[in-house]
């Protein structure tokens, strides 16, 4: 999964953000890459399809320490939420080492977020991947807006195997840095197990 750099002395990890079309996952990639040191973080590249994008940079963290003297860099990704792009969406998932589900807390999405955790899991399994197995994260978008689902219920629809899961708000950064925090720190206490 994870890609060693030996050069470089840097263990290069994927992490993938995953969710129905308009639930957040760009919002909180923009939202990172604004607040990420310019030193700490390559450019942010946008793959533009007809009805959206799916963005993907890398950051080196400068406070998650190192593992065997390997620095950790981080690379980013969102998949196209459209279902149309589920080509897009496993390609993309390909070599992931950590996934955050961002599900959008909108009333009219429950729907929506329920077949694409269902996706998230097919398009996994059919490359050897189990969810339960991944560093895996949910994040209750949009909590901000009026017409929001009980966090209770949507945490018995999309999180029945209780992952760490968090609140936000990607457009003021509420949850986004403390969703990354937990989806990066289960990623590198499973290389830890594995070197």
């Amino acid at each position: 999964m994870s890609f060693i750099n030996y050069m470089a002395r840097e263990i290069n990890c994927k992490i993938v953000y995953y969710g129905p079309g308009l639930c957040g996952k760009t919002t909180n990639l923009q939202f990172i890459y604004e607040k990420t040191n310019p030193q700490a973080k390559g450019k942010m590249i946008s793959l533009a399809t007809e009805t959206e994008r799916t963005l993907f940079f890398d950051f080196l963290p400068l406070s998650l320490g190192e593992i065997r003297g390997f620095k950790t860099r981080f690379h980013l990704y969102t998949v196209p939420g459209q279902v149309f792009y589920d080509a897009s969406r496993k390609l993309i998932l390909k070599g992931v080492d950590g996934v955050i589900f961002v599900a959008d807390s909108q009333i009219e999405r429950l729907e929506a977020n329920q077949e694409s955790v269902d996706n998230l899991r097919i398009n996994l399994a059919d490359q050897g991947y189990a969810l339960e197995k991944l560093p895996y994260v949910v994040q209750y978008n949009k909590r901000d807006l009026p017409n929001v689902v009980d966090v209770e219920e949507l945490r018995a629809l999309l999180n029945p195997t209780n992952v760490p899961d968090y609140e936000a708000c990607a457009r003021t950064g509420q949850g986004v840095f403390e969703t990354l925090k937990a989806v990066s720190k289960a990623v590198l206490n499973e290389l830890k197990r594995g070197s």
